[in-house]
This record gives C-alpha cells, structure tokens and sequence, in this order.
C-alpha cells in the first residue's frame, strides 16, 4: 500500500482529492494522508487542487540527522546577489543571468564571476542593507528550524550567493553550519571579485559529505532542500531531496515537491 500525503488542512480540498483517489483519508494536524493500492501520478493533482501533494517516501525520518537547504530562494525569499545590484541599478541584467544559472542552462562559476563584476565599487553598506530590507526566511522556515533542534537534527545552509549573509543567518536564526562564497572587500568597497574556492554544485555536495563525516552519519539520514540547478549534485548525495519552489529540472528529480506551501511542509513527514 503507498500513503498520498495531501498538505492542506482545507477539508474541501481533502473531499476532493478523495473522489479523484477513491479511498477515504485521515485526517492530521497539519494534513491529510490517504492509503491505496494505486499508483498515481500527483503532479496534474497538484495543480487542480493547487496544493502540495507527495507521496510519503520510503525512508526513515526517525533516523534522520543532519538537514541542509540551500539559502536564496530555499531558506530566504530573495537571490542576495540581485538585491545587491539593485544599488547599482543593475538587477534585471543581473538577475536574467541568475535565473539562467539557476536554470542550469549556464556555466556556475562563469555566471557568478561575471555578475560579481558588475558589483565592483558598491560601498559594504549594501550589504547590511539587503539582509535587513528585503531578505526575510521564507514561510515555515524559522519553525521548521526549531522542529528539528527538537529531534536533535544538526541544520546547515550552504549557498553559491555569500558568507555575510550566511554567517547572519546562522547567528539569527540558530543554523549549525554554513558555507558560501566570500566577497573581496577593500577599502569598504566590493573589489568586484571572490575570494578562494567558488561555492559551485559540486562544492555544495563536497560540504554534505563533510557534515555526514563529520557526525559519523550515512546519506541516508540527511535531507537537503534547494531550487536550482546548482543544488542537484546535493541533492543527489542526501537519502532524501526536496525541491522547494524549484526549477523544473530539480522537480523532476526531487523526493518531495513543495510548490505551494512553506518549508515546515517538511514536518509533516515526520508524523508516524
């Protein structure tokens, strides 16, 4: 037997759903869950219902001990690197250019060397200015958080955008770890370059592996979330994936989609 798990707490959604399934449900707290024998495909389900809706994977959330997400547009509502050259007037050329990254349809490393560029000269105040105006932690990310600190479940961000936001992150809503590019700064201004390694897809992958070494922990007790193309190579090292808001091509490769609702969506996976 397969659980559909339908993640709404809207009854006549649920009401719905039964007809189209043809079984009855359960009700949760947070959701609905529905056993059958039948395959089905629940993407045009989640469209029709506009709703998020996924099987319950075979996997052991009760083993589950390190969570990575991805930051800008997974963990955060924004891509730092836009907002940044906001103040310099040159967000949607750069923008364009993060969103055919994140696509996958251009080189990582090339794509960000080329829109750090176009920052170069920008006082650091910039920065402190995107992180307190317009970066906010996406819906159900700060009680996702507190959730799995609860089960003692070690958290990381990890990003191809930047450690000044990272770092804040972790300091303001209580991350375990996290890693991303580094910014040249000279004289308080953006040189307009990166220091060291690039935070590309398959750095992101190499920083999992670390965290599982680092706890003594096998793949298949960590989830990682992400959006973009750049989070496929982590995704693909973790037991169980979770494509939140993402690009297609991360949606088709995901474990769990979440296209409509907010990250402690992921909660509801843990209710045995």
């Amino acid at each position: 037997m397969n659980t559909i798990i339908l993640h709404t707490q809207n009854l006549d959604i649920a009401n719905r759903m039964a007809d189209v399934v043809g079984v009855e449900f359960e009700a949760r707290a947070t959701h609905f869950r529905f056993l059958t024998d039948k395959k089905l495909d629940v993407t045009p389900l989640r469209e029709v219902l506009g709703a998020d809706i996924n099987y319950l994977p075979a996997f052991d959330f009760t083993k589950v001990r390190l969570f990575v997400s991805d930051m800008d547009s997974t963990l955060i509502n924004i891509e730092c690197i836009d907002e940044i050259a906001d103040f310099a007037h040159l967000k949607p050329q750069v923008a364009k250019i993060t969103e055919r990254a994140m696509q996958g349809e251009l080189d990582f490393n090339a794509s960000l060397i080329e829109r750090v560029a176009l920052l170069k000269g920008l006082d650091v105040e910039v920065l402190d200015r995107v992180y307190t105006e317009r970066l906010r932690v996406n819906s159900g990310g700060k009680e996702l958080l507190q959730f799995l600190k609860m089960q003692g479940i070690k958290t990381a961000v990890v990003s191809g955008g930047f450690r000044y936001f990272t770092q804040r992150l972790v300091q303001d809503i209580g991350l375990d770890y996290e890693r991303a590019n580094t910014l040249a700064i000279e004289n308080n201004h953006l040189t307009g370059g990166v220091e060291g390694e690039i935070i590309n897809a398959t750095a992101k992958a190499k920083f999992v592996t670390e965290l599982c070494a680092k706890h003594q922990v096998s793949s298949n007790q960590v989830i990682v979330a992400g959006d973009g193309a750049n989070d496929l190579e982590m995704m693909a090292v973790a037991g169980l994936s979770v494509a939140y808001h993402a690009k297609p091509t991360v949606i088709e490769c995901a474990d769990i989609v979440i296209s409509y609702g907010g990250l402690d969506i992921i909660i509801d996976f843990f209710d045995d």
